[in-house]
């Protein structure tokens, strides 16, 4: 759990902004939640490399340098992150909205090395380029994974190695769980319900859980599939139903949570939905174990939690608010003794006639634990 810098300042980020997310994140009580990673993405490297050979931050825009501003990070009681290419350019400069061509590529013990001098606690390693060839991506994240465990530091691995990459994307294709501790299984999300857009462009909260979905049994502890950041507060396009879907459904893909907007600025709404206690205590349950769809519904998923925990989750995709059910018999269960409680308003619903129905609001989730 933390706050990533890309989805709100891209390429505009600088060690200012970064301070004062950190200490948001601190006053407005994420921190205390659970959010502890604050992660630098793309473009605060220098466009070249120092003499040396090792990577230098934007002189202009972290004129204190990275050690400076883990430090700082360090001291509000957080973890600092930071974004590295594993070719020969980041993505921004792969794109060519950046300068330069600084990618970690060829260069992975000494970068590695820079950063656990720094005190960086996670890295953000992406692909950037158009080669698919599984092999030449295997060696590339082993390498860099390699190279962090050498320098003793423990540093989360977050890999995404579906950036410029067409058609089947590799972090769906194929299971990277030993290699790094958190997996990108899509392209980038954008802050909409749907974009009805394929692996390859810009996905909503909807095409995120239907690519995801099926790869629940790659998770669990110390291995995690990444549905990507939280769109929660980025922009004004989603409603406050689909940002309560889209933190229900990181929940119940136990998926990492990392928020992506303004901690400055936001909302005590959107607050609310980033720091809500129950769905938090559910996506970080110590089994790890990601739910999946009742019956092949996309709609209601099960997760197992704890001993002998479960949740279900019903999400209503449709224009108009709807009842929706589940039956006992297909979560395992017989009688009418269930009782679903919501995890975010509290409300408690009993089962009747051998289902367990509860009213959802458009494109809004009911999150039911099972008592």
């Amino acid at each position: 759990m933390g706050w990533n810098s890309w989805n709100t300042f891209g390429c505009g980020i600088t060690e200012q902004i970064v301070r004062a997310q950190a200490d948001a994140l601190v006053s407005s009580g994420l921190r205390d939640a659970g959010y502890t990673y604050v992660v630098v993405d793309d473009c605060w490297m220098a466009p070249t490399r120092a003499e040396d050979g090792r990577l230098q931050a934007d002189p202009v825009r972290f004129p204190s340098g990275m050690a400076a501003l883990a430090d700082y990070v360090h001291a509000r009681g957080l973890g600092f992150g930071i974004y590295a290419g594993a070719r020969g350019q980041t993505c921004a400069q792969f794109t060519g909205a950046y300068p330069g061509a600084t990618g970690s590529g060829g260069h992975e013990q000494v970068d590695a090395r820079t950063f656990a001098g720094w005190g960086v606690d996670f890295l953000k390693y992406d692909w950037c380029s158009s080669d698919t060839s599984h092999g030449t991506q295997v060696s590339a994240f082993t390498t860099m994974r390699d190279a962090l465990r050498a320098t003793g530091r423990p540093i989360v691995y977050s890999i995404n190695p579906n950036s410029g990459v067409a058609g089947s994307v590799p972090g769906a294709e194929f299971d990277w769980g030993g290699i790094a501790t958190m997996t990108r299984a899509t392209n980038d999300i954008t802050a909409t319900w749907s974009t009805d857009s394929g692996p390859s462009g810009y996905q909503g909260v909807t095409d995120i859980v239907d690519a995801v979905a099926p790869l629940g049994s790659r998770v669990g502890p110390g291995a995690f599939v990444d549905p990507d950041m939280l769109v929660v507060g980025v922009g004004d396009t989603l409603t406050p139903a689909d940002e309560r879907t889209q933190m229900s459904m990181w929940a119940m893909l136990a998926a990492p949570l990392m928020a992506g907007n303004d901690l400055t600025t936001m909302s005590a709404r959107t607050r609310a939905v980033l720091a809500d206690a129950g769905v938090i205590g559910i996506d970080q349950d110590p089994r790890v174990q990601a739910g999946a769809p009742v019956g092949d519904d996309p709609e209601i998923f099960s997760r197992a939690l704890g001993d002998k925990g479960l949740v279900v989750s019903l999400t209503n995709r449709a224009d108009h608010p709807r009842t929706m059910s589940v039956a006992l018999a297909d979560l395992g269960f017989t009688g009418d003794t269930v009782v679903g409680v919501d995890a975010w308003t509290g409300v408690r619903h009993q089962a009747s006639g051998g289902r367990l129905s509860v009213e959802v609001g458009v494109h809004d989730t009911a999150l039911l634990r099972i008592e």
